[in-house]
């Protein structure tokens, strides 16, 4: 039996959000690890405390509160190691996603090649992009300089050159950088991470070393131009955010010493467990995320995974600039209420000011649940550029087949029935295939991810508690078929139980029962030129497991189609609400 068993060790995580800070806590019971109880409060970043420490202490505890075992003692000192009258815990994860977006400076070579990978690397952890500098940037150098400092960056990431290959470009743009650094005050200059030439990297040091607020190395994200790592230079940047948070955030440092120096980026704890998951499966994982900070997607594919953070998707303080990107439109076509434009607006600016609200009346709901359909949409759409190319999909247009699906978020999670949460994931994301759904009810994906760095044993047997919610095995056919026209026909053959047979018509979501954790057999007969992963036509069979749900058809056609009349579409998403027991 692994020591860590024998010993019993517990971990406290700690998760600092944007609008709450929650502590949780894991231990040994009847020898596996489990999830235990949970904590949480605001999070105490802004005014009046300007403090995370304060949130932190507050989670703890009404953790202490829920588990009648005292984690700080009367100084509101975390107990480590736990005492033998138990008191304490035994370690501690923490992650982080508090905080402005990073204002961040992205510097390259070709728009194309290394500018791109320095995009795609920014965004693996909470940044907004405020300039971008390359070789075909036709201002004179003292206008650059002055652009990047009026953009007042907090990171500059460098990218350009393959190992070995260009150098003269690269020394111009780190010239340009160091004079930007130098001509700023030393507490406002912005941390730096070079991810090029692996030949300049003395260079970089003796332009930058003194100049930059911090300095990182990371391997090259562009080592040739075929081929493009960012997995090193994202693990080099998540690690590197936590250092910049400690200058902006107090009583971040104080977190990052408890946990040992290993406080990282949410997102980076989400990508973590998700690329772990996809070892285990021989199709895709998906893990979604809809924060107040951001959206956050993961996606693992057998060898490659990526994470992509969108902080103009959150759906918090900055929720009413999504109207930079999409129309109120786009968001009222999913409302299932009669509600007026302006009250629509009027919400989002209402969220805005208060991100830690929860919906207060039918028509907030309505609003909250539509608002979180397209912000998961739009970082989605904007997610599978980053997906590796050879990963094939059903169709071009469409989403990969993922065999999992993990979903988290206080929208998400906060719904007032199982139905509703599974439905807000199918209209959002629009699986195809067949695919497992699963909910993170207790948001636990990034704590888990970082926490395996502390016991990798904890990630392997909370996943296999019941920590997590089971929604339903999701059959998802592609067709090209009118309204009512059968396309599926299912069969549906339970180890204990009746048999269940089923003719599913386009446009119509079915419900096939199978209780939570029970197993059944799935004979699927499609349609001709209907595809439900087999190929056109082709029949296929599969062991599936039971959910709250069941098993779900969804024969709502891929891309979802929503009807043009008002009226009319909000009476289809009623049904559809109505069949899933919303």
């Amino acid at each position: 039996m692994p020591a860590s068993l024998i010993e019993n060790d517990s971990l406290l995580a700690i998760d600092v959000g944007t609008a709450t800070t929650r502590a949780l806590l894991f231990d040994v019971v009847e020898g596996s690890y489990r999830f235990i109880a949970s904590g949480q409060a605001p999070t105490t970043a802004e005014a009046p405390m300007k403090d995370v420490g304060e949130g932190v202490r507050m989670a703890i505890e009404t953790l202490q509160t829920v588990t009648g075992q005292n984690l700080l003692d009367t100084d509101g000192r975390l107990i480590m190691p736990v005492q033998p009258d138990g008191q304490g815990v035994d370690s501690v994860a923490a992650t982080i996603s508090a905080g402005p977006a990073l204002r961040t400076v992205i510097v390259g070579l070709l728009e194309e090649v290394s500018l791109t990978s320095a995009r795609q690397l920014a965004e693996t952890t909470y940044t907004s992009i405020v300039e971008t500098l390359d070789m075909n940037d036709r201002r004179p150098q003292d206008e650059q300089i002055d652009s990047v400092i009026r953009a007042r960056p907090d990171l500059v990431i460098i990218t350009g050159g393959t190992d070995e290959g260009a150098s003269n470009s690269v020394q111009k743009a780190l010239e340009a950088i160091g004079l930007t650094c130098y001509l700023m005050p030393a507490e406002k200059r912005p941390a730096v991470l070079f991810a090029g030439n692996q030949e300049l990297t003395e260079d970089v040091r003796s332009s930058l070393g003194k100049l930059a607020g911090k300095l990182r190395f990371s391997p090259n994200v562009r080592p040739s131009l075929d081929t493009e790592d960012l997995s090193p230079a994202s693990k080099t940047l998540a690690e590197l955010v936590p250092d910049i948070r400690k200058e902006q955030l107090k009583g971040v440092g104080e977190l990052d010493s408890w946990s040992g120096g290993h406080l990282l980026p949410s997102a980076y704890g989400m990508g973590r467990i998700i690329r772990f998951l996809s070892q285990m499966y021989s199709k895709g994982i998906l893990g979604v995320d809809v924060g107040a900070s951001a959206t956050v997607v993961a996606a693992g594919f057998t060898g490659e995974h990526s994470v992509s953070v969108y902080p103009q998707f959150g759906v918090g303080e900055h929720v009413a600039g999504l109207l930079r990107y999409i129309s109120l439109e786009h968001i009222m076509r999913w409302l299932l209420l009669d509600i007026a434009p302006d009250k629509v607006r009027d919400y989002l600016y209402q969220q805005a000011l208060y991100p830690t609200s929860i919906p207060a009346t039918k028509e907030d709901l309505a609003i909250s649940q539509a608002l979180a359909r397209e912000v998961l949409r739009l970082s989605l759409k904007a997610a599978t550029s980053s997906f590796p190319p050879n990963e094939k999909s059903l169709r071009h247009d469409l989403l990969p087949v993922f065999e999992m699906i993990l979903a988290g978020g206080s929208p998400i999670t906060s719904a007032p029935t199982f139905g509703q949460s599974l439905l807000l994931l199918l209209d959002a994301i629009q699986p195809v295939g067949v695919s497992t759904v699963v909910l993170d009810q207790n948001n636990l994906l990034s704590l888990l991810g970082v926490a395996a760095e502390k016991n990798n044993l904890i990630p392997v047997q909370v996943l296999e508690s019941n920590a997590f919610v089971n929604l339903a095995t999701v059959v998802s056919p592609i067709a090209s078929a009118s309204y009512g026209a059968p396309v599926v026909r299912a069969r549906l053959i339970p180890d204990s139980g009746n048999e269940v047979k089923v003719d599913v018509k386009h446009g119509n979501l079915e419900i096939l029962p199978l209780p939570a954790n029970q197993m059944a057999q799935l004979a699927l007969q499609p349609a001709r030129r209907v595809d439900i992963g087999f190929g056109p036509g082709r029949s296929g069979a599969m062991r599936v497991v039971g959910g709250v749900l069941g098993v779900v058809i969804d024969a709502r056609g891929r891309p979802l189609v929503l009807p043009e009349d008002p009226t009319r579409r909000r009476e289809l998403i009623k049904k559809w609400l109505w069949t899933v027991g919303g």
